[in-house]
């Protein structure tokens, strides 16, 4: 394939180098002149199957980490410097050529600021997992590869993304394709997993440090190896927050640890903190269909009866106090309309209440007759 590869920076040179090892691939940094793979902007750009533009969306310097940043404000990433490069591309390419972003963005960003600059050539979102010091191997060995699409259907310019990186793979690789925003999430709640696991298992080292008579590795090497729930897919599916009798209760004993030994954080308030208000934030959506609201399921988790920790009950709890109305469950009271929300699929009734809303946070229930059935968590139009 005949390649043009915008931003030979330290991600980006070796990211071109591998692509040119199966492909014609012609560079372009206004910085950067790499031999036997720079040429021109317009070189970059004209005749090409494929330009990929690997632009940097920086944070300003005070938030590069080197210095304490959580007491300053929240900040976006800076998009100047991939807005001027996709204009530059576009006003270049030939017609229909695919222009293919890779730069690291929120979601949201590519559908409102990026997407629209394309008027001549094709458009896809690519991001990559790759790391200085290792871009070559990563490039070649990714754990997996993201093509985001408007729709995020197969199209032609997928499949030239699969005729792109295909011949360059050491290993079978999953493709990954998906809408615009839920590839710029997945790239960046990637690398945000990354960080809570550290910030998890660096607690674990200054409880250590604490507490005495402990060596980290002994605890990480265990957990690390827990493959049924902590490493591997269990709790990935999107729903309820976490409940029952143990989990609850030991992130709020945990906080203790940070009373205890002034760590300077406190890791637990904020996973707390954040179950609560992923409830209510489940429970204002309850509320907006303007109907009396009934909850499938009051146990903590499907198939028992223990309430104790039921993450159903506080997202009922938030029902009441924000829409000061009494909430029922497990079934609805008469044959009026309800707004349903499913928790115990075990409870679904045979025949549903004509009118009424069916919220499904599995995100399973197909079309009911005479109601309303909202995934909660899928807002794909």
């Amino acid at each position: 394939m005949k390649v043009g590869f915008i931003g030979l920076g330290k991600l980006g040179r070796d990211a071109a180098e591998v692509l040119a090892e199966k492909h014609d691939v012609t560079g372009y940094d206004p910085h950067v002149d790499v031999p036997g793979l720079s040429g021109t902007q317009e070189q970059a750009c004209k005749g090409k199957d494929v330009v990929l533009i690997a632009v940097q969306t920086p944070h300003d310097p005070l938030y590069d980490g080197k210095d304490p940043t959580s007491h300053l404000p929240p900040k976006d990433f800076d998009y100047s410097y991939i807005i001027e490069a996709t204009k530059q591309v576009d006003a270049l390419v030939d017609k229909g050529t695919l222009i293919s972003v890779i730069s690291t963005m929120l979601p949201g960003t590519v559908r409102k600021q990026i997407q629209p600059l394309v008027q001549n050539g094709q458009f896809i979102y690519n991001p990559y997992l790759i790391a200085q010091g290792t871009v070559k191997w990563d490039m070649k060995n990714p754990e997996m590869i993201m093509i985001g699409t408007e729709d995020g259907k197969e199209s032609l310019a997928v499949d030239m993304l699969h005729d792109l990186y295909d011949p360059i793979l050491e290993k079978e690789v999953r493709y990954e394709l998906g809408t615009w925003e839920e590839i710029e999430a997945l790239k960046v709640f990637y690398n945000t997993f990354i960080s809570t696991k550290l910030a998890l298992v660096n607690m674990i080292q200054d409880t250590a440090m604490n507490v005495g008579h402990m060596n980290v590795d002994v605890v990480t090497n265990a957990l690390k190896n827990s493959t049924q729930r902590i490493m591997g897919p269990s709790y990935m599916k999107a729903g309820f927050g976490d409940g029952g009798g143990c989990h609850p209760r030991d992130n709020i004993a945990l906080r203790v640890l940070n009373e205890r030994y002034q760590y300077g954080y406190d890791l637990f308030d904020s996973i707390m903190k954040a179950r609560e208000e992923q409830a209510a934030n489940m429970a204002r959506y309850c509320l907006s269909f303007q109907m009396p609201v009934v909850i499938l399921g009051k146990a903590f988790k499907p198939g028992i009866d223990q309430t104790a920790g039921s993450p159903s009950m506080l997202v009922g709890w938030y029902v009441e106090k924000l829409g000061s109305q009494k909430v029922h469950y497990d079934k609805a009271p008469d044959g009026g309309a309800y707004t349903y929300l499913i928790h115990d699929k075990g409870l679904i009734p045979e025949e549903w209440n004509p009118g009424s809303c069916i919220i499904d946070p599995y995100r399973e229930l197909g079309p009911v007759k005479n109601c309303v059935v909202k995934h909660y968590g899928n807002t794909r139009r």
